[in-house]
């Protein structure tokens, strides 16, 4: 029975998420297309599109991770009744997500002279620099989309951001089809032509997604009319307040995810291939795990704003539990498949690359046995990270992320991955290690938190 408390917020729990969670594997889907189709071409073009995007990932982190603001102030302005409040929101984080994403754009086109000093594979490196130039001008659409996407979120209207998102997959398979390969009349271009794919879908995604909330009724009131003219400083200091270290949360996590490319860059092409297929393919079980947790900042925010801590202490012990069983699945799913999985990627029957297409398969279904183990620390902690931000608690959990990934897991990873035996299986290690302090001290974070409103509230009466 006391199970039951929380079993019966399943259903409602992935009725949210489903939306977010087929729209979050469409944006990873783009990308395993691109590894897919790159992947026929070699395995130093695939190494390539895994040291161009580690510099988007770390570009795409803070401009995302402001636009969660969004959503946090919106589920509470919701569950008020203060449609004023959920408009301004929108508005000024439209405002800040533009200004950001011209500046992570930038920022990504500097970057380009530190591959030359980072000891990546040459060839990879020659092969990624034209490829960011493209891709690092998707952000700007792709930042834009996530303040409609968070705003829709916050309003618990989650299916609008994943129509957008499985038309831009639509739009990247053909693109890249075309050109990638030089099929019928067009040039191969190979990764050029992944990159065009990707930039061309994102812009559709945008457009897309800004037609359909224009146009809805329930939206129209919202999405309309802005007046830019009046911006309030005490909104945009709240969005900053609260988008700022949710953008070190992700910043911290994806950084180290980062790293264990670089990392892989110093062993070798192969490791650092070997890298982006475990990495896309964890990437594609996280999306899982991401979307309960945008569901619980939602969930959580709206019953911040009811003031029913005790409802949203089950609610989200829900969220925790339902994460752990559906990951103790992809772990078993990775297990099973570990060697399988990799072949996706790869061209077997090329013979003039047979011998470094071998290796790639045989490491990365070592990386897929390490990420098997750490799906359910991934899980935890990314949804924690969704509960605590639905009760505008950011600062604490941007610390403890740092804490986890820098001070514990990154130390390991290098040390294992460059130091030891173990190389690139020893890198994942350092990642598991990070992501399971991480998990351990949120849920202790969010445990505290919650009895803490509780008891204030039998006191006092207030939080």
């Amino acid at each position: 029975m006391i199970l039951q408390n929380y079993t019966r917020e399943f259903a409602y729990n992935l009725k949210l998420a489903s939306p977010i969670i087929l729209g979050m594997l469409g944006h990873t889907f783009v990308g395993f297309v691109d590894n897919a189709m790159v992947g026929q071409l070699g395995t130093a073009e695939l190494a390539a599109v895994s040291l161009g995007n580690s510099f988007l990932f770390i570009a795409m982190s803070i401009g995302i991770g402001f636009s969660t603001a969004i959503t946090t102030l919106v589920a509470e302005a919701d569950a008020e009744g203060d449609t004023a409040k959920v408009k301004g929101a929108l508005k000024h984080g439209l405002i800040l997500c533009t200004i950001i994403a011209i500046i992570v754009f930038v920022g990504a086109i500097m970057s380009k002279p530190l591959m030359y000093i980072m000891d990546q594979p040459e060839e990879v490196v020659d092969l990624a620099i034209p490829y960011l130039n493209l891709v690092a001008a998707s952000l700007i659409p792709l930042i834009i989309f996530q303040a409609f996407k968070q705003f829709a979120d916050g309003l618990s209207q989650t299916k609008y951001a994943m129509w957008a998102t499985l038309l831009a997959n639509v739009v990247n398979i053909i693109i890249n089809y075309f050109l990638i390969f030089g099929i019928w009349i067009f040039p191969k271009w190979g990764i050029i032509g992944a990159a065009i794919g990707t930039l061309v879908s994102r812009i559709v995604m945008l457009v897309f997604i800004w037609l359909l909330l224009r146009y809805k009724n329930k939206f129209k009131e919202y999405v309309t009319n802005f007046n830019f003219k009046e911006i309030k400083k005490s909104v945009l200091k709240k969005i900053i307040s609260l988008g700022f270290p949710s953008s070190l949360q992700m910043l911290f996590e994806v950084g180290i995810f980062t790293a264990a490319i670089w990392l892989s860059g110093i062993l070798g092409k192969n490791s650092q291939a070997a890298n982006q297929i475990a990495l896309n393919l964890s990437s594609m079980t996280f999306m899982v795990a991401m979307g309960l947790s945008v569901a619980a900042t939602i969930r959580v925010g709206n019953q911040k704003g009811l003031r029913r801590f005790g409802e949203l202490r089950r609610i989200a012990f829900s969220l925790f539990l339902l994460v752990l069983i559906i990951d103790i699945f992809f772990a078993i799913m990775f297990m099973v498949f570990n060697n399988w999985f990799p072949t996706l990627y790869i061209n077997e029957t090329d013979t003039v690359n047979f011998v470094d297409n071998q290796e790639v398969i045989m490491v990365a279904g070592k990386l897929l046995l390490v990420a098997a183990f750490f799906q359910i620390s991934d899980g935890i902690q990314v949804v924690g990270l969704g509960i605590l931000r639905g009760l505008q608690d950011v600062k604490i959990p941007a610390f403890i992320t740092f804490f986890a990934y820098w001070m514990v897991g990154f130390p390991t990873s290098y040390y294992l991955g460059l130091h030891t035996e173990y190389k690139s299986a020893g890198i994942w290690v350092g990642l598991l290690v990070g992501l399971t302090v991480s998990a351990i001290l949120l849920y202790i974070r969010f445990n505290y938190l919650s009895k803490k409103l509780i008891k204030n509230q039998a006191i006092y009466g207030v939080s």
